[in-house]
């Protein structure tokens, strides 16, 4: 069973146990007397700055470019910021509107009681407490239904109780907010000044006496009480939305029967366990977390932190109409951290990494559906900012999917629509459904190449380069200091992307059997853009040129893209990059690079992808050892919990045991000693297979393949032989690994 558990109550927030099913998600937090549940709809943004606009500046970029032609980064730097970033430059700053709480639902016992336990069911998606009061337990249940929408709590004991249910939201000056309470259940109100307004609904019965006292209702006598929590936004037809429940305590069961089934579908796909892993004297996570961070056995906790990635996965993603944003779906605060927005730059990709190998097509779709909802302002950017066509996504966005370029400094980057281009192309390359690819996939693909038709410039010898350009995030001292980001021709990266981009257009194309001489020009395009250069020590070169870097430790590593998650660079394919990049993380890593949960993350992954065992679990290790709370929850410094940490180690551990690239599965492609013996079961493969895989030993002992659409799947095994399955979709075929493999 797959389970968090501790005996002690959260000591914060971010110690609590999240629950959701996309649209709506809960914290579970407390303490002795409390559950608190602290409220989240995934629309709640501010939604004052949802009608922002895109400020011209096309006619500037022919200036910005002599710069970066004569070598003047520092110059270049600045006005291409002043021109292209954050309304125009002209408001240094970002309008992107913050993720907003909702509020909080509060339960608290009328006499003081012994916190026991309190656990998170992954594979049932619900958190369970227990108490201890004189006379017997106090039960607690919290789950968020995946198959009717809305959020449940029950309080269950064998012998009478009695508490109280209060709703109540952080201090927000720039809100107005209503409280009501009737003998059946309680409602806030909240208008944003000058954005959304929103409510919520708890619907309360009991087999107890209620009463109404000032801001909370009152319920005594008691042997069960069931609370339904609804939320309604303003965008989303607010009133509508909450006539979505009803509460019954004759109906709970039932439903919560119906959500369980369906969120074990979701969660069941994918096995993962080791076997290696000792009797634990206490197995709650909290001991197991503490005895790994002593130097013990991190088996169980690795095993657990996988499957809680999925969880989260599926819990911000299953019924959503929005992706998981950097912090899923959870926030508490009404000024959270990087306004609790989307990062185009890596964080956003990073979160749905693991969706299509793990089976999840449905949590995928809610980020195609947000990417596809930028087509319209996407083209805007293009045309008014650089005067192409096509479309370019910004760096940072919200819910209103506006590709208006925000955060001064760091905004000028055209590379986000290609990356995501990626993620439709994966889509077609999993399922295999040629409708999704013509209606949906290529079109937003085709745009991204169509933009670079307009932006790449053709240089004295021919050269296709990009510029204005930039590595996410990161600078150079030649850039002179005046911005975060150094701006400068055709950095590895944006190289890198434009590479995918173009490419996954053109194979679009033909297997769409359309637009062949738009083919035939982005395949020529690839073949002009700047080569893929390595410097004078060995390493890639991470702005095109021999720039000197300012940060050699930085977070970043995003000229690495063309390891992971692309497949540019392999041990088979541009042998020569890929050792060059392995260079660069190496001399990264030994500045100080991987210093946050997101970025450990990505480095399990590069290491994995170099074959690189050891170094793929020691990346991980430092991922829950430094950057995690008691429920696992992923921290950024200083302490900030972000969510793609979680999300990205599931896609690390897949990518060490079961990857995929160059057309060919890989086995046990970096397993490290310290997992000897396991099993992971479930994986998806580009063509729709599904492969299992039983280890012992450090050998591979046991596969499973299931055809998919594509009929064949070539693996192979850790000594370098391989092996091809064919068959019918759907077939399965065993195979017994004789010991020397």
């Amino acid at each position: 069973m797959m389970i968090l558990s501790d005996k002690n109550p959260p000591a914060s927030w971010q110690e609590g146990l999240p629950a959701g099913n996309g649209r709506l998600a809960a914290m579970v937090w407390g303490d002795g007397r409390r559950d608190i549940l602290d409220l989240n709809h995934e629309w709640l943004w501010r939604g004052v700055n949802r009608g922002r606009e895109i400020v011209p500046a096309a006619e500037r970029l022919e200036l910005v470019r002599g710069w970066l032609k004569q070598g003047d980064y520092a110059r270049a730097a600045l006005a291409a910021n002043l021109f292209f970033a954050g309304n125009g430059g002209l408001l240094p700053g970002s309008r992107v509107d913050p993720y907003q709480t909702a509020g909080m639902l509060t339960f608290e016992t009328a006499v003081p009681c012994r916190f026991l336990r309190r656990v998170l069911d992954m594979e049932n998606a619900v958190v369970r407490i227990t108490r201890e009061t004189e006379n017997t337990e106090l039960l607690s249940e919290v789950f968020v239904d995946c198959h009717d929408g809305v959020i449940w709590a029950k309080w269950q004991s064998k012998e009478r109780f009695s508490g109280s249910l209060s709703l109540s939201r952080a201090e927000d000056a720039r809100a107005s907010t209503r409280f009501s309470v009737t003998e059946t259940g309680l409602r806030l109100d909240c208008v944003f000044d000058g954005g959304l307004s929103h409510s919520v609904a708890a619907k309360v019965e009991t087999d107890g006496a209620c009463a109404v006292s000032g801001q909370a209702l009152e319920i005594s006598g008691a042997s069960v009480i069931v609370c339904a929590v609804n939320i309604g936004v303003s965008v989303c037809n607010l009133e509508a939305e909450l006539r979505k429940y009803a509460v019954s305590l004759s109906d709970y069961d039932n439903i919560f029967r119906a959500h369980a089934q369906k969120f074990t579908r979701v969660m069941g796909a994918v096995q993962f366990s080791l076997d290696d892993a000792p009797p634990a004297e206490d197995p709650t996570t909290a001991g197991m977390l503490e005895r790994f961070r002593e130097g013990g056995s991190g088996s169980g906790l690795m095993t657990a932190y996988f499957h809680f990635g999925r969880y989260l996965m599926a819990a911000s993603s299953v019924c959503a109409e929005l992706p998981a944003n950097l912090q899923g779906k959870w926030n508490n605060l009404v000024a959270p951290p990087w306004d609790c927005d989307y990062h185009f730059d890596i964080n956003l990709q990073m979160n749905y990494w693991m969706a299509e190998p793990c089976g999840m097509p449905e949590c995928a779709e809610a980020l195609l559906k947000y990417l596809e909802r930028f087509r319209e302002s996407g083209a805007e950017a293009a045309g008014k900012l650089y005067g192409c066509r096509g479309m370019i996504l910004p760096l940072m966005s919200d819910a209103w999917a506006k590709s208006t370029p925000e955060s001064f400094g760091w905004a000028v980057w055209i590379g986000a629509a290609a990356w995501f281009c990626r993620h439709f192309w994966d889509r077609y390359r999993y399922s295999g459904d040629i409708c999704y690819l013509r209606d949906r996939g290529y079109p937003f693909i085709r745009a991204a190449a169509e933009f670079y038709e307009d932006y790449l410039t053709e240089d004295k010898n021919g050269v296709l380069q990009i510029m204005p350009s930039q590595s996410p995030e990161n600078t150079f001292a030649e850039a002179g200091g005046f911005m975060p980001v150094g701006i400068c021709v055709s950095s590895a990266m944006d190289v890198q992307l434009a590479y995918d981009a173009l490419g996954f257009a053109a194979e679009a194309a033909e297997a769409l059997g359309v637009d062949a001489e738009r083919a035939k020009r982005w395949q020529s395009m690839r073949k002009k853009l700047p080569g893929f250069r390595i410097g004078r020590d060995g390493r890639l070169l991470e702005w095109g040129a021999e720039l000197t870097e300012s940060e050699p430790g930085h977070r970043h590593l995003s000229h690495l893209y063309g390891v992971y998650p692309s497949e540019l660079f392999t041990a088979e394919t541009r042998i020569a990059q890929f050792e060059a990049a392995r260079k660069s993380l190496a001399f990264r890593l030994s500045a100080g690079g991987g210093h946050t949960g997101w970025s450990r993350a990505w480095v399990a992954c590069l290491q994995a992808r170099f074959g690189d065992g050891e170094g793929f679990y020691q990346h991980l290790s430092a991922l829950i050892r430094d950057f995690t709370t008691v429920t696992l929850l992923d921290l950024h410094p200083p302490g900030i919990f972000q969510i793609d940490g979680n999300l990205g180690a599931v896609a690390a551990v897949i990518e060490a045991i079961i990857s995929y690239t160059d057309g060919k599965v890989h086995l046990l492609r970096a397993l490290p000693e310290a997992w000897p013996s396991g099993r992971l079961s479930g994986i998806k493969i580009p063509g729709g297979h599904t492969v299992s895989l039983r280890w012992r030993n450090g050998k591979a002992a046991e596969l499973r393949v299931g055809i998919g659409f594509e009929k064949a799947v070539t693996v192979r095994f850790p000594d370098g032989s391989e092996r091809r399955f064919e068959g019918r979709e759907g077939e399965e075929r065993n195979f017994e690994i004789p010991r020397r493999l």
